[in-house]
């Protein structure tokens, strides 16, 4: 039983250092016209939405050890793809609106930010009051 475990142990050993290897794409592509939105909504979404969506993500350093990169690459992939502020003035303004007010529902329902980077960032948890400015500024647009 002990040469078992002891085998066992090095083929995970050898596993978790051969996936170190596999490459993972951490790329923060130029930025377009970002977001405009005032200054408090703009510090919101920098603290709570840009290291998934946006082109300024902020790649910690769980993010360069396998498998947890896999899964920081893929959500930041998936979240740019859904919304990317980095590019939103580059969008025509019926997609912002509505962009906009997705968002808002989102953080409302409590869908975002995800849960599991809250554990990892408490700086994102968004008070009520962030709920309620990122609310008012959607219904401004």
């Amino acid at each position: 039983m002990k040469r078992v475990l002891k085998w066992t142990a090095i083929v995970l050993a050898v596993v978790l250092v051969a996936i170190q290897f596999v490459p993972v794409d951490r790329t923060n592509p130029p930025p377009g016209q970002t977001i405009a939105a005032p200054p408090e909504v703009q510090a919101i979404l920098k603290r709570a939405c840009f290291d998934c969506h946006s082109n300024e993500t902020h790649w910690p350093w769980y993010s360069y050890i396998a498998p947890v990169s896999w899964l920081v690459a893929h959500d930041v992939e998936d979240g740019r793809k859904h919304l990317n502020l980095s590019i939103w003035g580059d969008m025509p303004k019926a997609k912002r609106d509505s962009k906009a007010i997705e968002m808002y529902e989102e953080v409302e329902s409590g869908e975002m930010p995800l849960k599991a980077y809250v554990l990892l960032h408490s700086e994102a948890k968004l008070s009520p009051a962030d709920v309620a400015l990122l609310k008012a500024w959607s219904d401004e647009l």
